[in-house]
């Protein structure tokens, strides 16, 4: 029987966005086989040094850990998407500053999941949907470079990656623009439980949608 321990932000703890029910935890234990079990301890709010912090704390079996984090992070660093720039190299040398901060505190968040020594999956950031289409672009833009980090991690530890990108592929999939829904929630749900089903934790990556 497997207990799955959710880490992270509000992708995983959305309760304060949608109805009753329709919080993610709800949906992955509906998805669930009898008897396994999920639980919680992603936090709203939470930026990855956080995720570390939450990592201290672990459900007594426990047998599998996936993490959602580093959307709050590119959220502190939007202010420098809208910096000027005196040259395309500096333009891109910003954003690669902003690459190697998040990959310095990725890294460190994951080799504190790592120390527990129990299969563990990564989600991507999803892209946000703000109102302003150039935001919108920008913004996808930027957490390509995040997200790259984030699959580079993955591979390079051997771990499953669970890629909301493909995943929230539909206008419904939002609460607001930056949360995910009921629905959004849901194929989450089904994209963990598939990879639990299917993937065997034997040393190398794969990525899962559904």
């Amino acid at each position: 029987m497997s207990h799955v321990v959710l880490y992270g932000d509000s992708i995983f703890d959305n309760a304060s966005y949608v109805g009753r029910g329709e919080e993610m935890l709800s949906k992955l234990r509906a998805r669930l086989p009898g008897g396994h079990q999920a639980s919680l301890r992603a936090v709203d709010g939470a930026v990855i040094e956080g995720v570390a912090r939450q990592l201290q704390s672990l459900p007594e079996g426990a047998t599998h850990i996936v993490i959602s984090a580093g959307g709050n992070d590119a959220l502190r660093y939007a202010p420098v998407l809208l910096q000027g720039a005196r040259s395309m190299p500096d333009a891109v040398g910003k954003i690669a500053d902003l690459q190697d901060d998040f990959r310095t505190k990725y890294r460190l968040m994951l080799d504190a999941a790592q120390r527990h020594g129990l299969p563990l999956a990564l989600c991507t950031i999803y892209d946000v949907q703000l109102p302003d289409p150039t935001q919108r672009r920008l913004a996808a833009t930027a957490l390509c470079v995040l997200n790259d980090v984030i699959t580079r991690e993955a591979v390079r530890r051997k771990l499953p990656i669970i890629d909301l990108r493909v995943i929230f592929d539909d206008p419904g999939d939002w609460a607001n623009s930056i949360e995910p829904s009921g629905q959004g929630g849901a194929k989450m749900a089904e994209a963990i439980t598939s990879m639990l089903a299917r993937h065997d934790f034997s040393g190398f990556s794969g990525v899962y949608t559904h």
